[in-house]
């Protein structure tokens, strides 16, 4: 009895050497990190951090944090992040985040308001902290422009997947629920407000490979560039408009995607309108566009949906020999 009792005294002093060193190590670290972002320039500002959860967890707050990149343009605050781990394996991390913070970019800077958002990490056990997998949820969200609340995007339910195949390719998996354009957008998108105000949902599925992978240097020196997509399917419904799309596309260093993405439109005769009504398509060439897409819909044997096959090539997207418009740049600030 008495070895038992000595044993168990033994194994209790040495996890609580283990959690204390680690918890030393977690502060160490992180004040280290802030040091070195704002020798680099940015700002890094956080009022308290500590480390709590003895014995069985490392849980690391942040009060009043504050980040700012000054080469992307790119900034965040927050009153309160937290990263919570089991110490016994500290590899696989919560990240939680508060339910009102402030994101800014060159353009804009925009109110994020939630509800549990929060992040489980499965994180390759080195130092470069390469996540493995990733999911992101959050039971409401709403993003506005601080000087134009009004102007509000909101969900009622996101969840986003990630988890890394091999190097640095990465399958991605959204599904968002309730969507609720804002005011602009919806106006500029459904001037006569024919559509309800959300959409019934919007789900992706995807593969992507960047030109390096995602990990710690993404934060501290530069994003990882999308170099290939693969979209298996994207799906959404907007009261009675449905559009699918499919394809591949490869993705150069200025960010330039060459490929081919087909668009499903189911009831496409009411999306052709919605195009015009909102100035999308010049009214003069509606005709023209409803006979083509009309014989193109009659040939795939149904006048309801239509095969739209967008090509992108020399920047430009390409519907056949026909030039849409210029092709969106694919580049992560």
């Amino acid at each position: 009895m008495r070895a038992l009792l000595t044993l168990i005294v033994i194994a209790t002093l040495g996890w609580s050497g283990y959690w204390f060193v680690g918890q030393r190590g977690l502060e160490q670290a992180f004040g280290q990190w802030f040091d070195t972002r704002r020798a680099e320039g940015w700002v890094a500002e956080t009022s308290d951090l500590s480390v709590l959860g003895f014995p069985n967890r490392f849980d690391t707050s942040f009060d009043d944090l504050a980040l700012a990149d000054p080469d992307t343009g790119l900034a965040w605050e927050a009153p309160f992040f937290q990263i919570l781990t089991l110490s016994y394996r500290p590899n696989h991390v919560i990240a939680v985040w508060p339910d009102d913070q402030m994101i800014a970019t060159p353009q804009d800077k925009f109110r994020v308001q939630s509800t549990d958002m929060r992040a489980s990490l499965v994180i390759a056990p080195n130092t470069a902290l390469a996540p493995e997998r990733a999911t992101l949820t959050a039971e409401f969200l709403r993003v506005a422009p601080l000087a134009r609340p009004d102007d509000t995007t909101a969900l009622t339910a996101l969840t986003l997947a990630a988890e890394r195949n091999d190097g640095a390719s990465y399958r991605f998996g959204l599904s968002a629920e309730g969507l609720s354009p804002s005011t602009p957008w919806r106006a500029r998108l459904d001037p006569k407000n024919t559509l309800p105000a959300q959409l019934a949902g919007l789900r992706a599925d995807m593969t992507v490979s960047f030109d390096k992978p995602w990990d710690r240097t993404a934060i501290e020196d530069a994003r990882p560039q999308p170099t290939h997509i693969k979209l298996d399917l994207a799906d959404a419904a907007w009261g009675q408009l449905q559009l699918q799309a499919a394809g591949e596309v490869s993705v150069d260093a200025a960010g330039q995607p060459t490929g081919e993405i087909t668009i499903k439109a189911r009831n496409w005769r009411d999306i052709l309108d919605l195009a015009v009504a909102s100035g999308a398509v010049p009214e003069s060439l509606a005709k023209t566009l409803e006979s083509g897409l009309s014989m193109m819909a009659q040939m795939a044997g149904n006048q309801q949906t239509l095969d739209i096959p967008l090509g992108f090539r020399n920047g430009r997207v390409m519907l056949g020999p026909i030039p849409l418009g210029p092709a969106p740049v694919l580049h992560l600030r």
